[in-house]
């Protein structure tokens, strides 16, 4: 956050910024606040991990915020662990309308009362306590430093070895600077230059930072508009123009209301309250979502330089609609500065509207934008007719630069203004506004449609405020029916309820007990591996630039003789083996030998004293290369054979009998996309090299032992030399199960070679290019059912993008056949699944495992037959056992079913739905139940073990080390409950500091949902073992505390310290020929269910998600909070990979989504506005740890619930364009893109290119 004083209204003024955009150079003379520097944090659950807290926490700074101001100032913020949800409650409840009764947080628990007789848990007094939290202190907050109130802003200017820097304070300064600098760039937010610096290594030798001259800052009423100086910030433009609006005629603010609506969607709040409205201009992004306003406004641009012989100030100005002359090319002089912008004011009878698509709502850039301007005037001659006297459509992403439709223009104009126009202008738009086949964007006919589309709202939208003028003239009026379509989108405030059960006998277990490291993670506090304070160099990868190549010849002789470079390594240097695959095939190098596989693949690594001399030095190395032919999709793979060396059947029944006995049989197929994990800390580790070969790793790791055993392995070294150590990491999602571990290797080697450590942390677009994602699929499926519904027999092919190497794809496909029936019971089914081999990063591990793949499948062709039988598709959905004949045993699912049934009131929202549809032609709503039940183990039947080391000390506190890691799931806190309970002592006596290899060997990756069954059980095991030791001494000494027993035992010469240790019993799955496979591949089982309610604009395809419930069986919870915060983290993280995440891979196997700027996870305002969420009730499970279950991974799947909501409302829009019984295909995800082109209509049909 930074914070200046204002002179002029003598008032502070707070920004949050983007740390990593904001210059250095632009914060003298302002404060600047990080998270260590906040006060007193209010204990308020918020927690996930420290990457989600720090960028939001300053987010909340607006004194008068009410609890809608607060949701939407989120918009610049990401998070990939929570459902966001948690973080909003707790931040709207500072919001000005929020009941005071709320703003006390009392929360009302039951908390263990540890008796004074015996020290354990007991009943002998009231457990329900309230606990009211800190207040807010804001005495105790940092003040804005007085001295800056008087401070002078000198000019300054920084020298640099690349870059010299200036802030002048005047105009004249300024434009001097400029006149002798041409070539200088002009400076504010550093929202464009620094993403040219970080991505394109684009240098500029002299930058100018004009923000301390005011006349750059003022913006000022006129007599014909509004002058808005250059450097004005978005923000202070927003503001401007709102108190704007409150004072002047509706009639001239027109330009200015869609000004407004435009930079609410523009990026983030972060970015808006750096960037300004000249770098828009200059920058002259063809996509950009200010321009087309401009242009549409006829804003008039004044360009100012500097006569140097005389100190004359030139000015010039240039009309906005000459000012784009080229793809980011503009009409500006190399001495000149653009000054201001004029913005006229709109005139009576004048309608300005402008639109934006992108493929998230917030922060993201546009795909199509525009802004639609015309001036109308009555016809004489005729009463209520109106004749265009000006008109200009602006667009953005349909050209290389901001266009008008001239044509479209030109047809306009003079033309009596009725409904008459449209056919007319549709043809002109798309005359006006072609795209040619692999245009820049793609999307063809999607962004084509937009044009015609947003033209139609606009149009809608001027016939209704004419409606208005005429007193309600018949000519103008809208269908009720229609009148949706040009609404704006608000969203109101979300809100929900988290419903779930105590278990009082089972304190402090089961109670919703905070996570353990909460504070130390809202403060900043908490350690990251890349946190730990130590002296070390940097490595940085060097990665293939070709998808399939063999490399002819390596030369680092550039990069070695780059500033601070140590070394160069790269497959020759491998003083071990070089494999890094984690399993039983051993078919990945860590450094590519002679042929490379996938764009990214590491050929080597260039260690150096600093990460960015590294990294520059890495682009230095020069590669030449071969080339050989490649596969890049999962159909590529199919057409040219190309399946890695395993197929793996399930037969159960008779297939072809169940044909037979069908009254119909389909078949079809169903793609779907990958997924991105997105942890916010990307991979990360450091290599500290001790004495003789001894290596001591941290690790941002989930899989601490097989990191440990293949860098000995890479070494030559034993794995008893090395010790890998897990603090705590920010997320995982399976993505750090093994992907991680070519990491620590990488570091590992420059260590060992330079035997000083080592430290490597990926940028976001190199993780994205090399870790690999969740597995794309192809299912292909042949289903036969009676005329009531019944499934009689399924045969079902299923196709995985493994990448180019096996890693852990078999363990996700074999899941993925096991959940290819989801919760239904088929009595004739064979499923087939085979791995593709394609040379791009090989696909790992992701919540669910293969899980949801197999699932989504299976429900689209649930879909299918209820839309062929016309029945109710939650009629359909039966829930009995599985098909490779593991008995489900405690099934909770016909009981969830029940109770999401009566939650949901499910049925009686279907009539609404079909209400609103019925009413409304361009928005429509849909609504699905969708259940899921999620075998719990590892499909790799050594996995499923657990370790744990207790030690109790002479005061009484516990030291627990277990063979989990903690990646903000919260599996530490609910380990300190299990030993707590066992041992019975409060919680804040047992400590969890660390995993490490050291302490408990041999252990598990955190994955599967299974970590606190195999750990907490191992944890328990220690405990126990100790309390028989300490038993005897408590029968003779029953009144002494446990702190008085652990110092008897030390005097008494007893081990206070154990080695747990747990082997889940019965599981394992052997596939044998022939589809007959034996064995029992669960433990148990997880159920659940949710039905979430969309509506979708079918001109758009934007959806909004109204309400979502979900109910979920984690038996009896060890941590109620943390399990509701799983699940609806899980639960939008299924969102996104169903509806926005879309992973892009270009034909030449280049990966173009490899960062936020094109990967889009859900925000904010993609959550449901109204989300509840329960934990099943009275469903204790025997085979888990104190009854419980896993949760990390069963619920992501019930997101799918919103992609069949989705479909449902596609289904209302087609039957509008008379497809009522057409089965239509929507691949997931469900992008913006695939619901509009599903939703045929007039506007998608005349672009429609069926080659």
């Amino acid at each position: 956050m930074v914070s200046s004083y204002c002179r002029q209204d003598k008032q502070i003024y707070h920004r949050s910024v983007n740390a990593c955009l904001f210059p250095l150079c632009s914060v003298a003379g302002l404060a600047v606040t990080t998270i260590e520097g906040l006060g007193s944090v209010d204990k308020v659950k918020i927690i996930r991990c420290k990457w989600i807290t720090m960028w939001i926490l300053y987010t909340r700074s607006h004194p008068n915020a009410t609890k809608h101001d607060i949701e939407e100032n989120f918009d610049g913020n990401l998070c990939r662990c929570t459902g966001y949800r948690p973080i909003l409650d707790s931040a709207k409840s500072f919001g000005i309308d929020e009941p005071e009764c709320s703003k006390e947080l009392k929360e009302e628990i039951e908390k263990p009362f540890i008796c004074p007789s015996s020290g354990k848990p007991c009943d002998c007094k009231n457990k329900t306590v309230h606990i009211p939290s800190k207040p807010l202190d804001l005495t105790s907050e940092p003040i804005f430093p007085p001295f800056l109130m008087s401070f002078e802003n000198p000019s300054l200017k920084f020298v640099g070895d690349r870059v010299t820097w200036y802030t002048p304070t005047t105009l004249n300064e300024l434009l001097t600077l400029k006149s002798q600098n041409q070539n200088a760039k002009i400076i504010v937010g550093n929202t464009e230059v620094g993403i040219e610096v970080k991505f394109k290594n684009v240098i500029y030798p002299v930058l100018i930072n004009p923000t301390m001259v005011p006349e750059m800052n003022t913006i000022t009423k006129t007599e014909t508009g509004i002058v808005v100086g250059a450097s004005a910030t978005l923000t202070k433009f927003k503001t401007y123009l709102m108190d704007l609006i409150k004072n002047e005629s509706e009639s001239k603010t027109k330009t200015f209301k869609s000004i407004i609506s435009q930079l609410k969607l523009f990026a983030g709040n972060q970015i808006r309250n750096a960037a300004c409205i000249a770098g828009n201009l200059i920058t002259a992004s063809p996509i950009s979502d200010l321009n087309p306003v401009l242009l549409a406004a006829g804003a008039e641009l004044t360009m100012l330089s500097i006569n140097e012989q005389t100190g004359e100030h030139v000015k010039r100005v240039v009309h906005i609609s000459n000012f784009f002359l080229k793809y980011r090319i503009v009409d500006i002089q190399p001495n000149e500065i653009l000054y201001s912008v004029h913005i006229p004011f709109t005139r009576e009878l004048e309608f300005v509207e402008a639109y934006k698509q992108s493929r998230r709502r917030d922060d993201d850039i546009a795909i199509v934008s525009c802004c639609f301007r015309v001036l109308l005037e009555k016809e004489e001659s005729q009463k209520n007719q109106f004749k265009v006297k000006e008109c200009v459509l602006a667009y953005g992403g349909m050209n290389i630069k901001a266009v008008t439709a001239p044509k479209t223009q030109q047809l306009l104009l003079n033309s009596i203004w009725d409904r008459k126009l449209l056919d007319p202008i549709y043809l002109t738009l798309a005359d006006d506004l072609p795209l040619a086949a692999g245009a820049p964007g793609g999307m063809i006919e999607y962004r084509r449609s937009l044009t015609t589309s947003f033209f139609f709202k606009f149009f809608l939208s001027v016939n209704q405020k004419l409606y208005e003028i005429t007193e309600n003239d018949p000519s103008y009026s809208v269908d009720k029916r229609e009148l949706s379509a040009f609404e704006k989108h608000h969203r109101p405030t979300s809100h929900g309820e988290q419903t779930y059960q105590t278990q009082p006998h089972n304190q402090p277990v089961s109670m919703p007990i905070k996570h353990q490291s909460a504070d130390k993670q809202v403060t900043g506090e908490a350690i990251y591996t890349d946190d730990i304070q130590m002296k070390s160099l940097y490595a940085a990868i060097v990665p293939s630039s070709k998808a399939h190549a063999k490399i002819k010849s390596i030369n680092p002789e550039k990069a070695l003789s780059a500033p601070g470079v140590k070394g160069f390594y790269c497959a020759k240097d491998i003083p071990g083996i070089n494999q890094c695959g984690p399993y039983i095939v051993q078919d990945e190098e860590l450094f590519a030998s002679e042929i490379v596989e996938f764009v990214g693949h590491p050929i080597g690594v260039v260690i150096a004293e600093t990460h960015q001399q590294a990294l520059e030095a890495a682009r230095l190395v020069a590669i030449d290369y071969e080339e050989l032919p490649h596969v890049i999709t999962i159909e590529d793979a199919i057409e040219k054979n190309s399946f890695l060396n395993l197929e793996h059947v399930i037969i159960d029944g008779d297939i072809e009998k169940g044909f037979k006995e069908s009254d119909y049989v389909i078949e079809g197929q169903m793609k779907v996309g990958g997924q991105e994990h997105f942890y916010l800390e990307t991979n990360a580790s450091l290599v500290i090299p001790g004495e003789g070969k001894e290596l001591m790793i941290w690790s941002s790791t989930q899989n601490p032992t097989k990191t440990q055993n293949i860098v000995a392995k890479i070494l030559g070294i034993q794995a008893n030399q090395v010790v890998v150590k897990v603090k705590r990491m920010g997320g995982g999602f399976g993505g750090k199960e093994t992907r991680s571990i070519f990491a620590s290797c990488i570091a590992a080697i420059g260590a060992v070679k330079l035997k000083q450590p080592v430290r490597i942390v990926l940028d976001r677009d190199t993780d994205m290019v090399t870790t690999g994602f969740r597995h794309p699929f192809l299912g292909k499926y042949k289903i036969g059912f009676d005329k009531n519904g019944l499934i009689k027999s399924a045969d079902v092919h299923l196709f995985a993008n493994a990448g180019y190497s096996f890693e852990l794809s078999v363990g996700v496909l074999d899941r993925a056949i096991f959940h290819s029936e989801n919760a239904y019971k088929i009595p004739n089914v064979r499923v087939v699944g085979k791995l593709c081999k394609t040379n791009t990063p090989t696909n790992t591990a992701f919540r669910g495992f293969g899980g949801p793949q197999g699932m989504i499948i299976c429900e689209n062709w649930v879909e299918r037959i209820s839309s062929i039988l016309n029945i109710p598709s939650y009629k359909i959905r039966v829930c009995e056992l599985t098909f490779y004949q593991q008995p489900v045993l405690n099934s909770q699912m016909h009981k969830l079913w029940n109770e999401m049934m009566q939650k949901s009131n499910y049925v009686e929202r279907i009539k609404s739905v079909q209400e609103f549809n019925d009413a409304n032609r361009w928005k429509k709503r849909g609504i699905a139940l969708i259940p899921t039940k999620f075998g719990m183990s590892f499909t790799i039947k050594l996995l499923n073990q657990g370790g744990a080391l207790v030690h109790v000390y002479t005061d009484g506190s516990v030291l627990v080390t277990h063979g989990g890691t903690e990646m903000g799931q919260g599996l530490h806190t609910k380990m300190i409950q299990i030993a707590a309970r066992e041992l019975g002592v409060p919680v804040e006596n047992v400590h969890i500091s660390e995993t490490a290899t050291d302490k408990v060997a041999n252990t598990a990756p955190t994955a599967a949902s299974v970590s606190s069954d195999i750990n907490g059980m191992a944890v328990l095991d220690a405990c126990q073992q100790i309390n028989a030791r300490l038993q005897p001494l408590r029968e003779k000494n029953p009144d002494m505390t446990f702190k008085q027993l652990a110092m008897l035992a030390f005097a008494e010469r007893i081990n206070l310290s154990a080695n747990g240790f747990y082997a889940t019993p019965n599981v394992g799955y052997d596939f044998r020929p022939e589809g007959k496979g034996v064995g029992t591949p669960f433990n148990y089982y997880s159920f659940g269910a949710s039905c979430s309610e969309v509506e979708i604009d079918t001109l758009t395809g934007d959806y909004t998600i109204l309400r979502s419930d979900v109910i979920l069986d984690v038996g009896n919870s060890l941590n109620p909070t943390i399990d509701i915060g799983q699940v609806e983290g899980a639960f939008v993280q299924g969102v996104g990979w169903c509806t926005l995440e879309e992973l892009v891979t270009f034909p030449s196997g280049y990966l173009f989504t490899r960062g936020p700027s094109t990967y889009k996870i859900p925000g904010f305002s993609d959550i449901p506005l109204e989300f509840n969420v329960s934990l099943l009730s009275d469903s204790p499970n025997p085979k888990a740890i104190h009854s419980s279950k896993g949760v990390g991974e069963p619920p992501l799947f019930l997101g799918s619930s919103v992609f069949f909501a989705i479909r449902d409302a596609i289904l209302s829009s087609r039957k509008e364009s008379g497809l009522e019984n057409s089965w239509f295909d929507l691949e997931s995800p469900a992008t913006c893109e695939r619901i509009r082109n599903a939703c045929v209509d007039r506007f998608t049909m005349q672009f429609n290119n069926k080659n």
